[in-house]
């Protein structure tokens, strides 16, 4: 019987004709229908805001989505190691052979690159010499090479190498006279060499008769095939590599110095004959099951916090319509809020990412697929939101809770602090990208800019920032010290502190609260009403021990927040 119960007089019976209601009787049925569906709403949404814990110790209901998220946790950080470790060996496959691809056809490479290109030519003969080179080491690649290659096909479908030129369309340059006569259309002539043909042919072709006065830049791109032989040793399936690579002599600048830029885009492709003996395959299907039970492990936890979702969503509502009906008043915002639990919101994410992730990895794995960075991009993402709704369950904890409601807390007025922050900071990094660009390596975009500016906010790399500054120019030079002092200066000492300020602020609140009791909003006074609480405690046998007042004190009212 709900609390209250005893302190209604129902009319009596009449024998066959039922009850005998008067007014007083009707009154007193809807006070009762009043008072047990507040009783009912108050039980349900103590229960709902309660933790795993004290539900199991108030209805001995086991906590599912508790051990699903544990299982789920280790399953997937297993899954996101092992596909870590096989992406790491393509990364390393792709790499190295990109190194030895400019060893093999650039002439005179050093091994490392000079700035963002990789070597560089100073006379006519170099860049002849480089181009020949390139040239001649493509048509016996298979008497040097180390590697597992062979000639690819191009968008032509032929085999050899494609050979393009841009120079301005015609043109007379006599800088004697300090005159100019050129027409700045741009043409492309392009030749292909298949290997039917001595390298040393090649070199007498008109094509290669090169007027560097308007020459813009030469290309030559050429196609290979691979094969990955270093997943079996982990007992993978290998994988089959298309290298597309661009030689690039450019002379845009026409300042005596050509930089050759070498890029190489490698495409994974099925292998189309694969014949391979011992226990690989049996080890490819052990990993695809197992990418399956991760699936339906975070299909199951999807659909549980779903129900959840949809379950508080109701509670929401009911909750909502007997307050306007008993107050006479909306509730506030905040406790709406409370009904959405954001970290059910975080799983659900996490967890359509990691399906979408682990499908895409079991076609990798059987080399249907080779999109490995959309893979990696879905299965790292979905981790990092899976450690991160870890908190949710140590926020259960006082000492740990602290972080949470600090974030809670200092979140929007941080946010509010790095709006106007951020205007002061992209209004430095305009003014440096147009000033210092033109000398100092640091400033030379506004990609560039940006990152400077980021490492010496942190106090990273100032000498160097200081010392790099071309002192052409003594006026720049003065401003850049002036531009470096004041940016620093602002915000290191202020802007850097008053950020750290407002969270320090934040946490020293919560603390408080925490000491002498949060703030009660209309839903926590209404959890904290307990018409009748003895009786109700005696009728439920304990459960309203665990349910009514949650136990909560001052210390503990934060709980309702987390949750």
């Amino acid at each position: 019987m709900r609390p209250g119960l005893e302190a209604l007089h129902l009319p009596a019976w009449s024998g066959a004709s039922g009850p005998s209601w008067g007014p007083r009787g009707r009154n007193a049925m809807a006070h009762l229908d009043s008072d047990v569906k507040e009783e009912c709403l108050r039980e349900d949404l103590k229960f709902y805001f309660m933790n795993p814990c004290e539900k199991y110790r108030a209805r001995h209901q086991i906590p599912w989505k508790l051990g699903l998220q544990i299982l789920k946790i280790v399953m997937v950080t297993t899954q996101l190691v092992r596909f870590g470790l096989s992406n790491q060996m393509v990364v390393a496959f792709k790499e190295e052979n990109t190194v030895a691809f400019k060893h093999l056809f650039l002439k005179g490479y050093s091994g490392t690159d000079e700035d963002d290109y990789s070597c560089s030519v100073y006379t006519q003969e170099d860049a002849y010499e480089s181009i020949f080179f390139a040239i001649n080491q493509y048509h016996h690649l298979k008497n040097i090479s180390l590697g597992t290659l062979s000639y690819g096909e191009n968008e032509d479908n032929r085999t050899g190498l494609k050979v393009c030129k841009q120079h301005y369309k015609k043109g007379a340059m006599f800088p004697s006279n300090d005159t100019l006569n050129i027409d700045s259309d741009i043409e492309v002539d392009c030749v292909h060499l298949d290997l039917s043909k001595d390298p040393q042919d090649w070199k007498n072709l008109s094509f290669f008769r090169l007027e560097f006065y308007r020459l813009l830049e030469v290309e030559i791109s050429f196609r290979l095939k691979g094969i990955d032989l270093q997943t079996i040793h982990s007992r993978e399936l290998p994988d089959c590599y298309v290298f597309q690579n661009t030689i690039t002599f450019d002379n845009k600048a026409h300042s005596g110095k050509i930089k050759i830029y070498f890029d190489s885009d490698a495409k994974i492709e099925e292998c189309k004959d694969l014949n391979i003996s011992g226990s690989i395959q049996k080890n490819t299907q052990y990993v695809l099951v197992f990418d399956a039970f991760v699936i339906v492990i975070c299909l199951a936890s999807l659909i549980l916090c779903t129900r959840s979702i949809v379950l508080a969503l109701r509670l929401r509502k009911r909750f909502l319509n007997f307050f306007l009906e008993k107050y006479k008043r909306r509730v506030c915002n905040t406790d709406q809020w409370e009904f959405i639990n954001g970290w059910y919101v975080l799983v659900i994410i996490s967890d359509l990412m990691t399906i979408i992730g682990s499908i895409l990895k079991m076609e990798i794995k059987a080399k249907n697929l080779t999109n490995y960075d959309l893979c990696s991009i879905l299965l790292g993402t979905s981790t990092l939101f899976v450690w991160v709704g870890v908190i949710r369950y140590l926020g259960y904890f006082q000492a740990y809770n602290v972080l949470i409601l600090t974030m809670q807390a200092s979140l929007p007025k941080v946010l509010r602090f790095c709006a106007c922050a951020g205007m002061i900071y992209l209004g430095y990094t305009f003014c440096g990208w147009i000033v210092l660009g033109p000398y100092h390596d640091k400033f030379e975009d506004l990609n560039t800019v940006a990152e400077c500016l980021f490492s010496l906010v942190n106090g990273d790399d100032m000498f160097a920032t200081f010392a790099e500054i071309q002192q052409k120019s003594v006026l720049v030079w003065l401003f850049s010290r002036l531009y470096l002092y004041s940016f620093i200066s602002l915000f290191i000492y202020m802007i850097l502190s008053l950020f750290i300020a407002l969270i320090t602020d934040s946490y020293d609140t919560i603390k408080k609260y925490q000491q002498n009791g949060f703030p009660e909003t209309d839903l926590q006074e209404f959890l904290k009403e307990c018409s009748s609480k003895e009786k109700y405690q005696k009728e439920s046998s304990g459960f309203l021990s665990c349910v009514c007042c949650l136990r909560r004190k001052g210390s503990d009212d934060h709980l309702t927040l987390v949750n």
